[in-house]
């Protein structure tokens, strides 16, 4: 696990260590318009790399979901370019970015968003299946074995406690082997000891498994496992730490 004791230092410092795996570049986005228009990100450009757990920050309202929201795909941008392994989202069309979310994008919520009537070994192979693909089994079966679900897998979400709902989510994510996992508030409806172990997988997801990882918190604490903390504010990038400590967190965030 990475030392977040370290001090902050310039993301500059580690900038030509990996490559952007996901990049904005001037991104604003703006809802409604005339009077009414309110600018959620305002001319915001920011690279996120390879193999780097990143959290992002910020007040309610700050811009921040918003931000999460366009780099996954799952919003546009109203001006900008949002690029994922060099392909630009803002250029596909609505197929082709489904199928650009569906296999590179890996989705942990914090609502978990498994389906009930399947069980834990379905909802985990379920983006595969839509995919059409079938799962690698030695990686599935290293992946169950890492977050402790081989005697979980016949249970159906509502006999899985909130922690192990979200291993199982953890896990869907994981199989596609994609680009990037993408987490939003993923400990907001878990209590201290299940939110500690599902950090602790995101960070052994980036160190055992070589992901990169973007999770939107509104938590101090869980932030300071992150390798990276981007701090939003009024649309714009306001801190952008590296390793920093709880309490650098708290006094930009």
């Amino acid at each position: 696990m990475s030392n977040p004791s370290i001090h902050a230092t310039s993301s500059d410092e580690q900038s030509a260590l990996a490559r952007p795996i996901v990049t904005l570049s001037s991104v604003t986005k703006t809802f409604g318009k005339g009077d009414t228009a309110v600018t959620a990100l305002d001319n915001v450009s920011v690279a996120f790399r390879e193999r780097e757990f990143t959290v992002i920050m910020g007040p309610s309202g700050s811009g921040k979901s918003t931000m999460l929201h366009i780099l996954a795909g799952l919003d546009t941008a109203t001006s900008g370019s949002v690029t994922v392994e060099g392909t630009d989202l803002t250029q596909l069309n609505d197929d082709a970015l489904t199928h650009l979310r569906r296999d590179r994008i890996g989705f942990v919520f914090q609502s978990f968003n498994l389906v009930p009537t399947l069980d834990a070994r379905a909802n985990i192979e379920l983006p595969l299946l839509l995919a059409g693909k079938t799962a690698d089994k030695t990686w599935k079966a290293q992946i169950i074995s890492t977050l402790g679900l081989e005697d979980r897998l016949s249970h159906k979400p509502s006999q899985l406690s909130g922690g192990q709902q979200q291993r199982v989510a953890i896990a869907r994510a994981l199989l596609m082997q994609p680009a990037v996992i993408v987490a939003d508030e993923p400990t907001g409806n878990l209590d201290t000891a299940a939110s500690r172990e599902v950090l602790g997988l995101l960070r052994q997801a980036v160190e055992q498994f070589g992901q990169t990882v973007i999770m939107v918190t509104h938590d101090h604490r869980a932030a300071a496992v992150a390798d990276r903390v981007v701090v939003v504010r009024d649309g714009h990038v306001v801190a952008d730490l590296i390793h920093p400590t709880t309490e650098e967190i708290a006094q930009v965030a």
